[in-house]
């Protein structure tokens, strides 16, 4: 079938999420001065707990409505090194009573951002009641071995720890589409393992978001929008950027797909590998619920410990394919030696050679006036009219492609054996080089409600949604193979650097 629209870069990908200028209603947001510490902005809820109107707040000094001890604290945190996500307590007075409020505090260069929340403790778990919880938690991702084993793992305790009725993972592709590939849910939610979700559903710019927030928690589907007072941030002469507030208001058309899942409450983690983003830890309630700040500190921590665990697990693979590779490298440039002769030794040995190197079903080298073949190959002539196209791309590097017929409409004739190529150039002005074929790979995609129907604009064109529906949609995908990893890329450059070492020795031996 044809290419499914990228919604992710044309459009839902460009909206300004993070200037969305008013914040959820769990919680109340403060805007300092660094300099004065004076209040310069305000979310208009605040008169719930100082007993003032916006207006009357602005332009104060914070120590009217907080203790000097707490004015003290946070002005030695500004003055600090430490800059983002700085937990505090703090006292609020309101008609001569203290209120006690959990903090987090964000320091740029010339304003910081208070978000203030209520210190919830009745009902809830407290980070001394799960910390058994979390040692077992711990010990069962180490005791296992595999990516499998470890998100099923992780997914389970996350589960029984926070409460939510569903937490799913989702590992995102190249193409930044999520992929469920652990569940556990209970209730009325629907199933979507092996579901993938596009990458509109967590769009660019939140993905990015994800980098500076460990989370994002939404209580209450249904919460009614806290507005900034004044509208436009003083110091900047704009709306103020909340991309690191946990209080961030939520865009509707958000709103409106957490309906359509049914759901009225999530929170999602995230999961970290060299510092990307790897994938997401997705918790769905059916009612509201309000993780307190010791449960959402305790999953930051964790998201820290399964980013840790998933990376180690990666990075042994990586280099136990890596070693092995380098290994047949290794063997393979030793019998060229041992041939003197590029062609036989990279096609010779019936055991080890160029196609159990990339792991391809098929192969041409080409050096001057010899051509040969290994293995399921196009047709002559279509290999004669792919070298020409290389060279006519200048192809001086290694190059790659996993759906060739893409980008060469010709490989379309060839795409069961030929779906993919990996091209070692050894002399371009020539049109020498040593190609490797990939065959097709037929693959269905489960996708989460039909990817075309991912947004819906209105009549006007202004307003969009999102889909209706998450019944499962099935895309067969043709013409692809699988992907060359970034260790194939690397062993292919360094045999081509061997390759031109070793031609240069025998020109002037």
């Amino acid at each position: 079938m044809s290419e499914i629209r990228n919604y992710d870069a044309e459009f839902c990908g460009n909206l300004p999420i993070h200037h969305i200028n008013s914040i959820q209603d769990y919680g109340y947001l403060l805007v300092l001065d660094n300099k004065t510490l004076n209040i310069i902005q305000v979310s208009e809820n605040l008169n719930l707990i100082t007993g003032q109107a916006p207006a009357q707040m602005v332009n104060k000094h914070l120590s009217s409505f907080i203790s000097s001890h707490d004015v003290e604290n946070i002005t030695k945190l500004i003055n600090g090194k430490a800059k983002d996500r700085i937990p505090l307590s703090l006292a609020i007075e309101n008609e001569g009573e203290s209120l006690s409020f959990d903090g987090l505090i964000h320091i740029k260069s010339d304003y910081s951002l208070l978000e203030i929340e209520a210190s919830l403790k009745d009902g809830q778990k407290s980070f001394s009641d799960v910390f058994q919880e979390v040692r077992q938690f711990i010990s069962a991702m180490e005791s296992v071995s595999t990516l499998d084993e470890v998100c099923k793992v992780a997914i389970k305790q996350l589960r029984e720890v926070s409460g939510f009725d569903g937490v799913r993972m989702y590992q995102f592709d190249a193409n930044w589409n999520g992929t469920v590939i652990a569940e556990e849910i209970s209730g009325a939610l629907e199933s979507y393992l092996g579901q993938t979700f596009p990458a509109s559903d967590v769009p660019r710019q939140a993905r990015a978001l994800y980098l500076k927030n460990p989370f994002r928690l939404i209580p209450n589907r249904n919460y009614k929008p806290v507005r900034l007072y004044p509208v436009i941030n003083p110091l900047t002469n704009a709306f103020i950027d909340l991309s690191d507030c946990n209080l961030r208001g939520v865009a509707s058309v958000h709103l409106e797909y957490m309906q359509n899942m049914n759901v009225s409450a999530s929170m999602s983690i995230r999961v970290l590998r060299e510092g990307k983003l790897w994938g997401l830890i997705s918790c769905h309630h059916i009612g509201p619920n309000f993780p307190n700040v010791d449960m959402r500190y305790l999953f930051e921590w964790l998201s820290v410990e399964i980013s840790n665990r998933i990376a180690a697990i990666l990075n042994l693979e990586d280099y136990n394919q890596s070693a092995s590779r380098l290994e047949k490298r290794t063997a393979i440039t030793d019998f060229i030696y041992a041939k003197d002769d590029i062609i036989e030794g990279l096609l010779d040995d019936k055991n080890l050679n160029i196609l159990s190197l990339f792991n391809a079903g098929g192969a041409v080298v080409k050096i001057g006036n010899r051509l040969e073949y290994l293995g399921d190959t196009p047709d002559k002539s279509e290999v004669y009219n792919l070298m020409l196209w290389l060279e006519g791309k200048g192809t001086e590097k290694v190059f790659s492609s996993s759906y060739l017929s893409e980008v060469y409409e010709e490989a379309k004739a060839y795409e069961q054996i030929g779906s993919g190529i990996l091209v070692i150039p050894v002399d371009e002005r020539s049109g020498d080089y040593v190609i490797c074929f990939r065959p097709e790979v037929i693959r269905e995609i489960k996708w989460g409600g039909d990817p075309e129907q991912v947004i819906n604009f209105d009549k006007d064109g202004k307003n969009y949604h999102p889909r209706n529906s998450f019944k499962l949609w099935l895309q067969t995908v043709y013409g692809q193979s699988l992907p060359w990893n970034n260790n194939e890329l690397e062993i292919a450059e360094s045999l081509r650097n061997f390759i031109f070492e070793f031609r240069t020795k025998q020109l002037y031996n």
